[in-house]
């Protein structure tokens, strides 16, 4: 009976006459989507990057911090200027200008490469400077976001897990800090590690950088931290009252393995939204610093410390502001939207 079922034609297996038209209607998007979290199984990174996909905003933004990047790395290796080589009788040229002596070259034949964004008052080549600038304040951005991670990631979590007492001491040391006045301690900062840190730096790196930046640094790690602390805290303690936790302690896992096995994966959307939003915070402050004078040592520049020299030849000159003020706007802006894309994506509660 089997066999004869098999060799019956399709048409026999079926029958056609129980189905109408109604039973071939396109499914609705609700049922398109359930359809899509029921037949793939995924994880929950893999399905916040599907939504953050969707999310037209976000992946501009990534486009526009893709070419920032790009042009900040790549840069250097076409334009033959430095950031602080002056070339003689090119002060303040407009964009795409050459001086007296470069318009001779190119007459003799010789090729020129052209001044982007002009130079400034010193002749120094402004699109390059805008470049290193960028390397600076980008830098600085995830320089100290990385710290607020570390610092705010740790103590949060060790003061949610615990509880109690040492919970108590550890947010009442959290709101003594939340009173410090930030821009305080970097003036007194700069001046106290000026004389220390002066000696010890020469001849390296952070010597191009200053004391000033470094002390910026100082303050990010010892302040900024507070904000990430309280938010991985506040998660910590609705998810140690989970029951995958309490077997986890019946067992007797180590609290370092449960903090970092079963409660901090589960923090991952708040750590990752509050780090990208973390970054245009820090670019900005470090900007600000630069433009009142406490930022990186000159040459070395910064768009903060490039809009600050642009001021003074505003009237004058307004591309010079122009050029440092889009970047900051354009990195600020593209991490900003970014990280609102990354809080709709992998935040549960708003995927519901």
């Amino acid at each position: 009976m089997a066999n004869e079922f098999k060799k019956a034609p399709f048409s026999a297996q079926i029958d056609l006459s129980k189905f109408s038209s109604a039973d071939f209607v396109k499914a609705t998007d609700d049922e398109k989507r359930q359809q899509e979290v029921m037949g793939e199984s995924t994880t929950f990174f893999k399905d916040g990057m599907r939504r953050l996909r969707k999310n037209p905003l976000a992946m501009l933004s990534i486009g526009i911090l893709i070419a920032i990047v790009l042009i900040m790395m790549l840069a250097p290796l076409f334009v033959p200027y430095g950031y602080d080589d002056i070339v003689k009788g090119a002060s303040n040229l407009s964009p795409m200008q050459y001086s007296s002596s470069e318009l001779s070259k190119i007459a003799a034949g010789e090729k020129v490469f052209p001044h982007l964004f002009g130079t400034d008052s010193l002749g120094r080549d402004y699109f390059i400077r805008v470049v290193y600038g960028t390397r600076v304040s980008l830098g600085v951005g995830i320089v100290a976001s990385v710290l607020v991670l570390i610092i705010g990631m740790l103590y949060g979590s060790i003061s949610g897990y615990m509880g109690g007492k040492v919970d108590l001491v550890m947010m009442r040391i959290v709101d003594i800090i939340y009173s410090l006045p930030d821009m305080l301690l970097i003036i007194l900062l700069s001046v106290v590690l000026k004389e220390t840190l002066q000696p010890v730096i020469a001849g390296t790196v952070l010597a191009k950088l200053g004391v000033n930046m470094i002390s910026l640094f100082i303050v990010f790690g010892l302040l900024y931290w507070v904000g990430m602390a309280r938010l991985i805290r506040g998660q910590i303690l609705t998810i140690k009252q989970n029951e995958y936790v309490l077997a986890a302690q019946c067992i007797g896992t180590s609290t370092p393995r449960i903090i970092r096995r079963h409660i901090l994966p589960n923090c991952l959307s708040v750590i990752i939204i509050t780090t990208a939003l973390q970054i245009p915070s820090a670019i900005f402050t470090e900007s600000y610093l630069s433009f009142v004078g406490l930022g990186v040592s000159a040459p070395m520049p910064s768009l903060g410390s490039l809009a600050n020299e642009a001021r003074k030849g505003l009237q004058s000159y307004p591309s010079k502001l122009f050029f440092p003020a889009l970047t900051i706007v354009l990195i600020v802006l593209a991490l900003n939207l970014l990280g609102d894309g990354l809080r709709d994506a992998f935040d549960p509660k708003l995927s519901r």
